[in-house]
């Protein structure tokens, strides 16, 4: 399966998203209300980062609450890691075990039209796995 087909029927303009000078403060508030662990960040409507609970977590390690008050911008990752619709989800899932992220901005070109997360992916590789199942019990139970 490819990432179209999971995100098909999500809507690009509903990406939870922030721009590179909103304040930390006010991205950790987006984060928490959301229950999520990861926004796009956006520049002139491009992506060019990810600003994600880690990234956060390690500023204020390093700089204690002042990190709150910088933009997210200054604590982003950078560039983006990507995908395309076109992506396979077993690629995906690859991609992000081997770069250790658990969030990906997929795009059409320039445009961003899904954001996905590990939770999503993996779900659809136990969905597939249960899929797989019936119909082999399915199989089993007429042959």
């Amino acid at each position: 399966m490819d990432i179209a087909r999971l995100i098909a029927g999500r809507s690009s303009s509903d990406i939870v998203r922030c721009e590179t000078g909103t304040p930390v403060r006010q991205a950790v508030a987006t984060l928490a209300r959301r229950r999520i662990g990861a926004l796009p960040v956006m520049e002139g409507g491009r992506v060019v980062g990810i600003v994600s609970e880690r990234d956060v977590l390690y500023r204020l390690a390093e700089e204690g609450g002042a990190a709150l008050d910088r933009t997210v911008g200054d604590v982003m990752t950078a560039p983006a890691i990507t995908a395309t619709p076109a992506t396979k989800v077993d690629e995906a899932l690859a991609l992000m075990t081997r770069r250790r992220i658990r969030h990906l901005p997929v795009m059409e070109g320039e445009v961003m039209c899904g954001f996905i997360s590990i939770g999503d992916l993996v779900k659809s590789r136990i969905d597939e796995a249960e899929r797989e199942a019936a119909a082999m019990r399915d199989y089993i139970r007429t042959a």
